[in-house]
């Protein structure tokens, strides 16, 4: 198949670590550790073409691409050089993209705003990935909009409800374009590990009494889910953990602070307290750390690719598959060993 020409709401960190990725990856395929499918349908990382951007800081608003990666306050670490790729970041429209407590990290263009489905039509984009802020739930529906009137899928990496709202589903459905959502997985995240060694105890027949997981973050994502989507992460990461047992138990997942030194990392604590051989308790207590922005990376390059393959294809409305793959809230939650095989069904 052709690239796959994208566009990018939102210069943080996370297309930070995307953009960089793509440079990064650009290389035989033997010497590409830390991707997950290193080519998925035909498609490896370096098929992918940046097209188009939209922010609002001032900071980033008329630079080339690969100059407002790297502009403040993003914090992404830098793993390489980035050539100038002939993409300017255009104004997009402020709406709700900008919090209360993220008001003092960003300074808002004076620029006017541009048609966006203008220029997303003028780049060719075929795909719209949504990197705004969690708060940014009109922004989100607003850009998603833009996306089918330009003709173009939509992909929602924040846990704002879009291919989970039956409504916007329904627009795409009727455009005949892909939606896939919401809240992107990590590669190694927290919820991931969460899940993997619930089941992994579950399976082994222990039972799950109580567990939780907190986190604590720096970056402006961090600061932007203490101000305005705390309680919505907390629902989102809750539900998808306890989809991993097939009993109730005692659930919590979600974030709980920010801490500005920790820059773009994150520290995740994990609690889990059960039974096995004999009611004989177990308890499990762990930290684990990573670097926010590239743990993005690899899954949204598979998401991305799937995409694709189901705009090939013409398919519209929510992609279940590529959802329940990729996203910690899709549409319809399945357990991972079942969204693994059926995104693996889907791209074949």
């Amino acid at each position: 198949m052709p690239k796959v020409k994208v566009a990018l709401i939102g210069v943080g960190n996370c297309a930070s670590s995307f953009i960089q990725g793509i440079q990064y990856y650009n290389k035989p395929e033997a010497t590409q550790p830390g991707l997950r499918n290193p080519t998925l349908a035909g498609l490896t990382p370096s098929d992918i073409e940046v097209v188009a951007a939209f922010d609002v800081d001032a900071h980033k608003i008329g630079l080339d691409l690969s100059e407002a990666i790297f502009a403040k306050p993003n914090n992404a670490p830098k793993v390489c050089d980035v050539p100038k790729l002939g993409v300017k970041v255009s104004k997009g429209p402020l709406l709700d993209g900008v919090g209360e407590s993220t008001k003092a990290l960003i300074e808002v263009s004076k620029e006017k705003d541009v048609n966006v489905a203008e220029v997303l039509i003028a780049a060719r984009a075929e795909i719209v990935i949504n990197l705004l802020p969690s708060g940014a739930s009109n922004a989100a529906r607003f850009y998603a909009l833009q996306a089918i009137a330009a003709d173009c899928a939509f992909i929602n990496a924040t846990p704002n409800f879009i291919a989970s709202d039956p409504v916007i589903a329904g627009q795409f459905e009727d455009a005949g374009l892909p939606l896939v959502g919401d809240d992107l997985v990590d590669q190694i995240g927290s919820t991931a590990l969460h899940k993997t060694l619930l089941k992994l105890l579950s399976d082994s027949g222990v039972h799950i009494n109580e567990t939780y997981q907190l986190d604590v973050g720096g970056g402006n994502e961090s600061v932007d889910t203490m101000d305005r989507t705390r309680d919505a992460k907390r629902t989102i990461k809750t539900e998808s953990v306890a989809a991993a047992l097939s009993y109730k138990t005692q659930v919590v997942a979600g974030s709980t602070d920010y801490v500005d030194f920790l820059q773009n990392k994150r520290d995740s604590y994990f609690w889990i307290a059960g039974t096995y051989f004999c009611n004989t308790p177990l308890i499990i207590d762990l930290k684990f750390q990573t670097v926010d922005a590239p743990n993005a990376g690899s899954v949204l390059f598979d998401v991305v690719r799937a995409v694709k393959v189901a705009k090939t294809k013409k398919q519209g409305g929510a992609i279940e598959a590529i959802s329940a793959y990729g996203f910690k809230r899709p549409p319809k939650m399945l357990p991972i060993d079942v969204a693994e095989a059926e995104f693996k069904k889907f791209v074949a």
